[in-house]
């Protein structure tokens, strides 16, 4: 079996540690590499091709956000997994803002931990229980006007369902277009539409509507076991 292989990009040297012994201990995922500033995530990437990063958010010499767009734009094949001690959603939007394929919290367990490697690795989108249950909160519902929770009814065509879930997978246009075989610019337009639809105007947003209308596979529906 071709296990999956991740390099570790934090500057603890015990939280380091701590992953590369638990993780190893996964018959289907290998450790290839530690990283201890964003500049060497960036750089050991290149070299290892790593098919999983597990990145910290506050790296030195070159922060985890500016990392991660970094590594996908010279390794678009390998996913990005934030594992951070901050759960705010203003982290987990500039993450996904750069293309990561998901983010769980540093009090998240080992099982939650392999899981998420499991399927970023697949090409799905992953979140640890807390933080996906506030996608789901924040875009299953909306206020109307009476302040009363109504769900939103928008019906998006099938193209559009398939765009929104590429761009929730973190793929480019150009990536989106070679995989639908359709055109850079028509990919852009299904895009736009899907933004005027959802009253949404960024990727982050998308990937919460994503998320949370189950359009991609979610942890707040998954039981660890």
């Amino acid at each position: 079996m071709k296990r999956i292989t991740v390099l570790l990009a934090d500057d603890h040297e015990v939280v380091l540690e701590g992953l590369r012994m638990l993780l190893n201990l996964e018959d289907d995922i290998k450790v290839i590499g530690e990283a201890r500033t964003g500049r060497e995530a960036v750089q050991m990437t290149q070299k290892l091709l790593p098919a999983v990063v597990i990145m910290d958010v506050a790296m030195p010499v070159l922060n985890g956000l500016e990392a991660t767009r970094q590594i996908l734009k010279t390794a678009p094949a390998t996913k990005i997994l934030a594992l951070s001690a901050h759960s705010d959603d203003a982290y987990v939007d500039q993450f996904l803002a750069m293309g990561a394929s998901g983010y769980i919290t540093k009090q998240s367990t080992t099982q939650i931990l392999s899981k998420a490697i499991r399927e970023v690795h697949k090409g799905k989108t992953f979140f640890g229980p807390s933080i996906s249950k506030r996608f789901y909160d924040r875009n299953r519902t909306s206020l109307n006007g009476k302040g009363q929770i109504k769900k939103q009814n928008v019906r998006l065509s099938a193209r559009e369902s398939e765009v929104l879930q590429l761009i929730a997978e973190g793929m480019a246009n150009k990536q989106i277009a070679s995989e639908l075989e359709i055109s850079i610019k028509t990919v852009e337009k299904h895009r736009q539409h899907l933004m005027e639809k959802l009253k949404i105007h960024d990727t982050a947003g998308l990937t919460r509507y994503a998320v949370s209308s189950g359009i991609i596979e979610s942890s707040i529906q998954s039981t660890i076991r």
